[in-house]
């Protein structure tokens, strides 16, 4: 019982080192291997190369998977792309089991004693998650080597050499426990590594280990599968097609899985370095074969997972952007989250414009119809809040930490602009359409003149909330100014209307007056964005005051 202790102990650590790994740098190269991805595009054959580096930097074919799923999700890359690069992120993966099964277990202490110093002194820092990663690798060296000495001992248990001898015996059998192992694990790198370490101490024979690793290769695209099975359909299309293609490669390989121990082993030295080969031989096979496939396996998935219809328009107010694959990768999960925030804005756009048209027209319908889109404004607030939530801020650097708080920031204020708007249609419906009430046109012409200043600082906002351009938030902020001044002024002639009895003027004087004051309230909320902006610039003074009020 203590050896088999032992031995699930190892795999663990096998499993934590690889997490810790492929964790560690998303966190610290997240934002530039997105890049890379995104801007490799030209062809199959850069895109295949793009995600062979990105892999080999994260030591996981289903980190990369994810990542261009949401590229896919987001419709920055087509899916023929997105498969292309996942025939170079399988020999990725594969290139790394290779490196591991040398004998590094010498650096092992190294990289965790340094790893340690990095990551407790400098934790919050990108020298911190580096020593995450050196870390992640010293467990992973000292893992192997403890799965080598636990499985010894096992091995002259005669229950333990009947079990395996079952095994072997069906190659069914060996590709669904290598699947299943992979699928918990939740890395096929560490599942072909622990096979690996296995056969090399004599645990597994030879043939069984070749059939749980081309089980592991399967169960490798069946975490991609699972991960984004309720994800957008484009997302899901890419985890099915990288999953076809290593059916197709699994079931053209298992069958002549002899002639590499007939073939090859002669001339490989151990067990082990047989396996983590016949796994590197398998996915270049694998890619080579089948990247020219990419645009056929491609039509395959989408009639396979069609993509649906949108037949009515609240179909394309949902959350779009809020991809739960990234939340890995917290630089993505942000990015994710800015442009569903500006998702929300072009909702409250919608509503701006909307209020408008109501104003001039007196359309009850469309007074309700524009009403109803404030519930989507509030259900898009709480699924980014919610998201949000979700991304560990002790994981961020300084500036995402700036950035998580001017999207929620950003994401309130567009809430509350959604709040304004609804109660301004409702007065309007209450107080001037029932009772069939009307503007003077000088009036008309104020409030018309206020939206127009209006809509043309939300689109400000919006700008300088995706690019923090400190001119452009100085200029919104003499937007604001000149919002002021205009309210002030359409105040004092429209009492000046009242004074001259003016009969549309006064039949509507408290909701004209409530109205100019409402719209400069959504703009002072409009241009709270650039504050945080020309702070960080150090743009802002610390008081308006010129001097202390004396006491």
């Amino acid at each position: 019982m203590k050896h088999l202790l032992n031995l699930l102990a190892a795999v663990a650590l096998l499993v934590w080192g690889t997490h810790m790994v492929r964790t560690g740098v998303l966190r610290v190269f997240g934002a530039n291997l997105r890049n890379l991805l995104a801007h490799s595009m030209r062809n199959r054959f850069t895109a295949a190369l793009s995600g062979l580096g990105v892999t080999a930097l994260v030591q996981s074919s289903t980190a990369t998977s994810l990542m261009t799923s949401a590229f896919v999700g987001q419709g920055l890359i087509p899916l023929p792309a997105a498969l292309a690069v996942m025939r170079g992120a399988d020999v990725g993966t594969a290139a790394m089991a290779v490196l591991f099964s040398f004998d590094l277990s010498w650096l092992s202490p190294l990289f965790i004693f340094v790893g340690v110093v990095l990551f407790i002194t400098r934790q919050d820092t990108t020298p911190g998650r580096i020593g995450r990663v050196l870390i992640g690798l010293g467990v992973m060296l000292l893992a192997l080597r403890l799965v080598v000495e636990a499985t010894e001992p096992l091995l002259e248990s005669a229950t333990v050499r009947t079990l395996l001898a079952s095994v072997s015996s069906d190659i069914f059998l060996e590709l669904m426990l290598g699947a299943v192992l992979a699928v918990l694990a939740y890395s096929s790198l560490a599942i072909v590594l622990l096979i690996a370490a296995m056969a090399s101490s004599g645990a597994i024979p030879l043939d069984v280990a070749l059939g749980l690793t081309l089980g592991a290769n399967l169960g490798s695209g069946m975490v991609a599968v699972l991960t984004t099975a309720k994800a957008a359909i484009e997302v899901r299309q890419v985890t099915v097609g990288n999953m076809l293609f290593k059916i197709m490669g699994v079931a053209i390989v298992a069958p002549f899985m002899g002639l590499w121990v007939t073939y090859a082993q002669p001339h490989i030295p151990g067990a082990g370095q047989n396996v983590v080969l016949f796994h590197l031989a398998f996915n270049i096979f694998n890619s080579l074969c089948f990247i020219g496939l990419t645009q056929t396996v491609a039509r395959w998935v989408s009639n396979l997972l069609p993509k649906p219809a949108d037949h009515s328009a609240g179909s394309l107010l949902r959350p779009r952007h809020l991809d739960p694959s990234a939340l890995s990768t917290p630089s993505l999960a942000i990015s994710c989250a800015a442009r569903e925030a500006l998702h929300q804005a072009d909702v409250v756009e919608s509503m701006l414009i909307g209020l408008q048209k109501v104003v001039e027209s007196d359309d009850a319908k469309l007074s309700h119809e524009v009403r109803k889109l404030e519930d989507t404004v509030d259900d898009l607030y709480s699924a980014i809040k919610y998201y949000m939530t979700k991304i560990s801020r002790a994981e961020l650097d300084e500036r995402e930490g700036q950035r998580w708080t001017e999207i929620i920031s950003f994401t309130i204020n567009m809430e509350q602009i959604g709040d304004i708007i609804e109660r301004v249609l409702q007065e309007i419906e209450d107080k001037k359409i029932k009772k069939g009430r009307h503007f003077s046109e000088a009036g008309k012409q104020e409030i018309s003149q206020l939206h127009e200043h209006l809509l043309s600082n939300l689109r400000l906002a919006m700008s300088v909330f995706l690019n923090g351009n400190p001119r452009e938030a100085q200029k919104l902020l003499e937007e604001k100014a000149r919002f002021r001044d205009l309210e002030l002024a359409y105040s004092a002639t429209h009492l000046n209307r009242l004074a001259d009895n003016t009969v549309p003027s006064i039949e509507t004087s408290s909701l004209h007056i409530d109205l100019i004051s409402d719209l400069k309230r959504i703009n002072s909320l409009l241009c709270s964005v650039a504050y945080p902006i020309l702070e960080s610039t150090g743009a802002l003074a610390p008081s308006r005051l010129r001097e202390p009020v004396a006491k």
